[in-house]
């Protein structure tokens, strides 16, 4: 898979993709992650990539024509499955859209800044729009790195225990039932006997009592 970030302050990304699984997929050539400074498709000397927007009103408005420029440069070379704009007016990220979006083999994500972005962008530009959550934060740097990495993790390969990606939370609309680990008996807190029974039946059969115990407490609306 290849992913190309387009950002106003690609600085605000780097660390994300440096790091443990990110890194790792990178490193074995699974995917590739392109980040581009949407300066550098500024078409005036300052290199300006806002403007005022029409009508007035507080804050500067990401322009269209940087950002067109930036797009149809990277379709030159490579056609892609999505262009994702990071909103919080969006569709709200769940893993059935990150299973979906792990499927794909190029896409492209917008970062939002500033007071927000050119509605003719998303009208023409955009193909999918996605929120990580009902509130805002300064710019869509964060919610493409949150993106990018509930994708990754999916993708055959990356994690060096394939399975563990499938028993995550929502993955079956459940959340994931409690895990523990040595030693079996801390301070008199106790292991539940059935995970060290090494009966395979019984502890299947209770994690997945646990995780609908666990989603009727915390999430009843995912069994809806």
């Amino acid at each position: 898979m290849k992913i190309d970030i387009i950002s106003a302050v690609p600085s605000l990304l780097k660390s994300p993709f440096e790091d443990s699984i990110l890194k790792r997929a990178q490193t074995k050539e699974i995917v590739e992650v392109n980040i581009h400074n949407l300066r550098d498709y500024s078409t005036n000397n300052q290199k300006s990539i806002d403007d005022y927007a029409f009508g007035g009103g507080a804050g500067m408005v990401l322009s269209i024509e940087p950002i067109d420029k930036c797009i149809a440069s990277l379709k030159e070379n490579t056609n892609y499955d999505e262009v994702i704009f990071m909103t919080p007016d969006g569709e709200k990220l769940n893993q059935k859209i990150s299973n979906q979006l792990s499927l794909h083999s190029n896409i492209i994500v917008l970062c939002g800044h500033y007071k927000g972005i050119d509605e003719r962008v998303r009208q023409h530009l955009i193909t999918k729009e996605i929120s990580i959550g009902d509130y805002v934060l300064s710019g869509g740097e964060l919610a493409a790195a949150v993106l990018c990495d509930s994708i990754i993790r999916l993708i055959p390969g990356v994690l060096n225990d394939e399975t563990s990606a499938l028993s995550d939370s929502f993955q079956d609309n459940l959340l994931a039932p409690p895990v523990f680990t040595r030693p079996a008996n801390f301070k008199n807190w106790e292991v539940p006997k059935i995970l060290t029974s090494g009966n395979t039946k019984e502890i299947e059969d209770w994690r997945h009592e646990k995780s609908l115990e666990k989603t009727t407490k915390l999430r009843p609306d995912l069994l809806k």
